[in-house]
């Protein structure tokens, strides 16, 4: 199994820590004034953190999925050259090559 690189910190805080911050600010506010106004705002700034988290977790699956395609590119690159599919060990070289970029 190949490790995945550490996330910055800055990314977690844009990733999550804001999103939960907006929603948390959202309930707060229909807390401290429980007016349908009130509950029509603290709605729409929960959706908007909700929105902003969700964003972000569709923008990666969909940037994860690059890296499944670009292995099967090398996988099928490995049996064009040699005329049959790799063994498990052979394909994992070929793995940790494609993410050195080697």
């Amino acid at each position: 199994m190949v490790s995945r690189p550490s996330t910055p910190l800055v990314l977690i805080v844009v990733r999550h820590v804001i999103p939960a911050a907006v929603v948390l600010l959202g309930v707060v506010w229909f807390a401290l004034e429980p007016s349908v106004l009130a509950a029509e705002g603290a709605a729409g700034v929960v959706g908007a953190g909700m929105a902003w988290w969700l964003f972000g977790w569709l923008y990666r699956k969909g940037v994860e999925g690059e890296a499944d395609r670009d292995d099967e590119d090398a996988v099928r690159a490995f049996f064009d050259e040699h005329g049959r599919w790799p063994t498990d060990a052979e394909e994992a070289q070929l793995r940790r090559r494609g993410a050195t970029g080697a």
